[in-house]
């Protein structure tokens, strides 16, 4: 029954959207190439979708079917806003027509002309769609932020975080990009490096190809981990718990292999100069998603006066209990989100994703009750194999000591 909906639905949206090929083409060709595009991308996806295996997980090849659905369907959704806008025109002087006795007109050339331009505005997230399939995904970048605290102690005064989350190694297609982006970690010369969870998309098996690249990741103070909602393996089906408890297990295991210090529920103490911050891990807390997070057995023996960064997959657990939590957790790192790997940022002008009506969190710095949050956009991705828009990144956090000025 769902499929039914859904067949119904998309070919509603592809009838009128045909409507503006029509209008601005009586290529008999071009709207044959029109229409077996449209049928072959929807029973590519839908037999794709009705074959999933969820023993193996999403593969790389559905990703890619996924993707190039939305870059067909997308821009028939910008089509058919302009020409229902246009149609409602119609409609209204139609019924002024009527009311008033007076002839009513239409221009073809009218509807012609706003056919060209919705043309030309679905041509934007046509291209974009494509272009995040094969650049925007591995087009990292870095975002540097210094937050000052009243109560940060003063040998901590410059410490550089670097923070990675959500790499969803089984989507990664490309080792050489991928090399760069650990380059570029490793380029900060950050004092540590956090990574906030989703290590995999299901199985640790996916991290045996990357686990030499991962491995190089260094600094002084070393590299610390937590679990993502995918890590433990939720998404898949499995033949028996033991093969998914076995499965989670091995993942600890990699993060081991690879030198990383993977925090369940616990803290780790960084000490300079005589001086320490509390380093806190809580395993993965979402709302709607698993919820072993359990930031008392995380914090026990912690004071509020003592300065902690926490490190939480997903921020809906920031917002549901940490950033009122009388422990005072000063900072928290979290990622999960992606910015759903689709948005428009432009500093000082405009800040939009989808994700945002989920995710009251969902990308960058958030400041409440004297509390700091960052989410991470992600590493890697997973779903559409791309990026439009909400880059790859790696945060770079230096921590200031306000007494210091």
């Amino acid at each position: 029954m769902r499929w039914l909906i859904f067949i119904i639905f998309y070919i509603l949206i592809d009838i009128y959207a045909f409507q503006v090929f029509r209008t601005f083409s009586k290529s008999i060709w071009l709207n044959g190439i029109y229409i077996a595009l449209s049928v072959g991308v929807l029973a590519v996806l839908i037999y794709t979708l009705t074959h999933l295996d969820r023993s193996n997980g999403i593969t790389i090849d559905e990703m890619y079917v996924l993707g190039w659905f939305l870059v067909f369907f997308v821009p028939k959704l910008i089509l058919i806003v302009f020409m229902f806008g246009e149609d409602i025109i119609r409609v209204l002087a139609g019924v002024f027509s009527a009311v008033s006795g007076k002839e009513s007109f239409h221009l073809p050339s009218r509807r012609k002309f706003i056919s060209a331009i919705a043309l030309g505005i679905a041509a934007v997230p046509f291209a974009s769609l494509i272009y995040g399939m094969y650049k925007g995904k591995y087009r990292y970048r870095v975002l540097s932020y210094e937050l000052e605290f009243d109560d940060l102690p003063e040998a901590f005064d410059g410490y550089k975080i670097t923070q990675i989350s959500d790499v969803h190694s089984g989507s990664f297609d490309a080792a050489e990009k991928i090399a760069y982006g650990i380059d570029l970690i490793n380029e900060q010369q950050s004092d540590v490096i956090l990574f906030t969870g989703d290590l995999v998309n299901n199985f640790a098996s996916e991290m045996n190809e990357w686990t030499p690249l991962f491995s190089k990741l260094k600094a002084k103070d070393g590299v610390y981990s937590v679990l993502g909602n995918h890590d433990y393996g939720d998404y898949a089906d499995w033949e028996t718990q033991t093969a998914k408890a076995q499965n989670l297990q091995d993942l600890k295991e990699l993060q081991a292999k690879m030198g990383w210090k993977l925090l369940l529920n616990e803290h780790q103490w960084l000490e300079k100069n005589g001086q320490r911050i509390a380093l806190v891990g809580v395993e993965n807390w979402g709302a709607g998603f698993k919820q072993a997070g359990d930031i008392d057995k995380a914090s026990a023996g912690l004071k509020a006066s003592d300065f902690k960064v926490l490190m939480s997959h997903d921020p809906s657990y920031w917002s549901e209990r940490l950033k009122e939590d009388p422990k005072n957790f000063q900072l928290t790192l979290s990622g999960h989100t992606h910015g759903m790997q689709f948005g428009i940022e432009i500093p000082g002008f405009i800040r939009w994703s989808p994700v945002q009506y989920r995710y009251e969190n969902w990308a960058g710095i958030y400041k409440e009750a004297g509390r700091i949050l960052n989410v991470n956009r992600g590493f890697g991705y997973l779903g559409y194999p791309g990026r439009v828009g909400i880059w790859p990144e790696v945060t770079v956090i230096t921590l200031k000591s306000k007494a210091l000025g």
